[in-house]
């Protein structure tokens, strides 16, 4: 991408008053793209399958996403580097060469199944043959990001997440019995068969995915050195308070969109007996009380929308992790010729996703088992995480707090039990 100058820390120092929208740094970004179609899927299947059964783990992901994309970004914006430059600082070369293992493989298939629903998404309005539209769709999307500058890029992103906002309206024209939502929601009743487990692993894997965590820390690396390569001011309490404001936003915004999906699928196919989605078109169907005739084009608008935004965050963590470790020259606002590394591992890791969808990956269960995946990768990367964040060494004087520090805890323990958990069961 050719440089441009488009810091947001000057005007993210305050979150207050007028223009927040373009003053919201890579978090908002981040949490759009937590909302992609492996999460459109995730979630239909799951309100499909278990009706309001689910809804209980909004309450719980919300803190616990937060506090992991929080860190993340103050391990990238207190070291001036990305997550893997970190773990390479302060652990073996094993230990970077797992973590980044573990992002890239958990991506590459991500981005397959996303391809995948993408494509199949596309064949609700056209009669397009699903190769070509996706060979068409990640050679644009990588060819923009290559291409386009990051700050101009970024801006668009960030309107491409409103395209999730018909998940949250469809809620207003359902017929929807809320006291029941309410106690599924606050008083639930937990199950753990092997199912719900999967269904678990599932819901946590694909809101605290590991390619948030490379690309949220290294996009606020980059950002920083942005802001003091034109004379702004070091890291100080005001960029880190704006920061986690900044994460809380977009963290939370895909939690409400999360909540949505899974509330208007149980009332909508759950309730139509509809409980396994194995098309696209029936994955539209959550959509029809608001849209009518046109529950295609929308459901086609919000997938295709949020897969635009997704795909180049998932080929760009790549692109940083493998950068990052192996030394090379990394970021979103330097040009292909000064970064050319980095730029070709996101071409490869692009056609690695488009091949594997090309194989016969199923476009919908496809991405319910990426979701999987990275609920499996997540957990180690967690704890690394957690570890870096209460290291001196690593971020100085902005060690994480004791509320911080406790839930970034309570996530490993509930990512990593999880599967654990369904390994146990019979």
């Amino acid at each position: 991408m050719a440089a441009e100058v488009d810091p947001h820390h000057p005007r993210r120092r305050s979150l207050r008053g007028f223009g927040y929208f373009s003053r919201v740094g890579p978090a908002i970004v981040t949490g759009a793209a937590d909302d992609d179609p492996s999460g459109i899927g995730t979630y239909s299947q799951v309100g499909a399958a278990f009706g309001f059964g689910f809804l209980w783990t909004a309450v719980v992901t919300l803190p616990l996403a937060a506090a992991v994309q929080e860190v993340s970004a103050r391990i990238g914006l207190t070291t001036g580097g990305g997550l893997a430059t970190a773990l390479k600082r302060r652990f073996p070369t094993w230990v970077l060469g797992v973590a980044v293992l573990l992002v890239t493989v958990a991506n590459v298939f991500n981005i397959a199944a996303d391809l995948g629903s993408m494509a199949a998404a596309v064949r609700l309005l056209a009669p397009v043959p699903i190769a070509v539209a996706m060979v068409a769709i990640v050679g644009a999307l990588l060819g923009l990001e290559i291409v386009v500058s990051y700050g101009r890029y970024a801006r668009v992103l960030r309107w491409l997440t409103l395209s999730l906002v018909a998940y949250v309206a469809v809620l207003a024209v359902l017929h929807i019995d809320w006291s029941e939502v309410a106690r599924a929601t606050f008083l639930p009743r937990i199950t753990l068969d092997r199912t719900s487990l999967a269904a678990l692993i599932a819901i946590f894997g694909t809101t605290i995915s590991p390619y948030l965590f490379f690309w949220q820390a290294s996009e606020e690396a980059e950002e920083e050195e942005l802001e003091l390569d034109h004379g702004g001011a070091p890291v100080d309490g005001d960029h880190v308070a704006a920061m986690r404001g900044d994460v809380i936003a977009g963290m939370g915004s895909a939690v409400v969109v999360m909540f949505s999906i899974m509330v208007a699928a149980a009332a909508t196919l759950h309730a139509e007996g509809l409980t396994t989605i194995g098309t696209a078109e029936e994955a539209a169907r959550a959509l029809r009380p608001i849209a009518g005739n046109l529950a295609s084009l929308l459901f086609t608008l919000g997938i295709v929308g949020t897969g635009c935004l997704a795909i180049p965050v998932l080929a760009g963590s790549t692109a940083y992790a493998l950068a990052e470790a192996f030394g090379w020259h990394e970021g979103l606002g330097r040009t292909f010729r000064e970064a050319r590394g980095f730029y070709l591992v996101i071409v490869a890791a692009g056609v690695l996703g488009l091949a594997i969808a090309l194989a016969g990956l199923d476009p919908i269960r496809g991405l319910y088992w990426a979701a999987i995946l990275n609920g499996v990768a997540a957990p180690p990367l967690i704890l690394l995480m957690f570890l870096l964040a209460r290291d001196p060494g690593t971020v100085g004087t902005w060690r994480s707090g004791r509320l911080s520090t406790a839930l970034v805890g309570l996530a490993f323990v509930v990512m990593a039990g999880a599967p654990l958990a369904y390994l146990l069961r019979r």
